[in-house]
């Protein structure tokens, strides 16, 4: 129970790994407020939980790429828990698509919420952390922010731009007491990988044989990561990445 009564915000946890975490943090004892543009789908998340016997969890609708949405996270997490503790930055989405054809609006609409939302939801809890004794932020990015494939443009500068974010904020809070990191995960089995697979042209197969750890890895184990930096355990710890992808950035062989 590492996490116990820690109350963490969590952004785009209605599913996938956002819903991993969610799932790891309260079996290690925090409150959670779950987090979706949809408060139906958030909802029914909420109800999963409820139902497999968890009790400290609530889920607001919020689009966290603006201000409003941000604040309205904060204040739905105080008012309902007393208190922030932690954020995690999670919610994303992706385009993949030849840059030659890539839409301009496509583009700023992953820029908007894969980056530009992490900042305005960081921005809001950081304020309310500087103002209550500091706080952890982790956010998750991407190896993709690491290396770089074809058709990617809009969801690699994301990724990437994510890195300099989480650095800057991490050196520039830290006197507040602040940690701020990054979990960057590889090919992970989610719907959104399934997603990708058809935009992206790639198979499972595709995936294993390139991966040293010769499997796909589990939104659990990026939980498990993320679980670890948002600990007193990783109090010294602040303005690094953990990858989180079975070798596949290492790795650089033939096959």
């Amino acid at each position: 129970m590492k996490l116990l009564d820690k109350v963490v915000i969590i952004t785009g946890s209605s599913m996938g790994i956002g819903e991993a975490i969610a799932e790891k943090f309260l079996i290690e004892g925090a409150k959670v407020v779950l987090n979706s543009r949809s408060q139906s789908r958030v909802d029914e998340t909420v109800k999963r939980f409820i139902d497999q016997g968890f009790k400290s969890v609530i889920g607001i609708g919020a689009d966290v790429s603006t201000e409003s949405g941000a604040e309205k996270l904060v204040q739905g997490a105080v008012s309902s828990f007393g208190t922030v503790n932690i954020l995690i930055n999670n919610a994303g989405i992706n385009r993949i698509a030849p840059s030659y054809e890539l839409k301009v609006d496509e583009y700023k609409r992953v820029l908007d919420t894969n980056l530009a939302g992490y900042f305005i939801t960081s921005k809001a809890v950081g304020n309310y952390f500087k103002d209550n004794n500091g706080g952890v932020i982790i956010n998750i990015g991407s190896i993709f922010g690491q290396v770089f494939t074809g058709g990617r443009a809009a969801y690699s500068s994301t990724k990437s731009g994510l890195k300099g974010l989480t650095n800057v904020l991490a050196v520039e809070w830290a006197p507040d007491n602040i940690r701020v990191n990054q979990v960057a995960p590889g090919y992970i089995k989610t719907n959104l990988d399934e997603l990708d697979q058809s935009d992206g042209g790639y198979s499972d197969e595709d995936i294993i044989r390139r991966t040293p750890m010769r499997r796909y890895g589990t939104a659990e184990e990026v939980a498990n990561a993320t679980a670890f930096l948002a600990s007193d355990e990783a109090s010294y710890i602040t303005g690094t990445v953990i990858t989180v992808d079975g070798g596949w950035t290492a790795f650089g062989g033939w096959s």
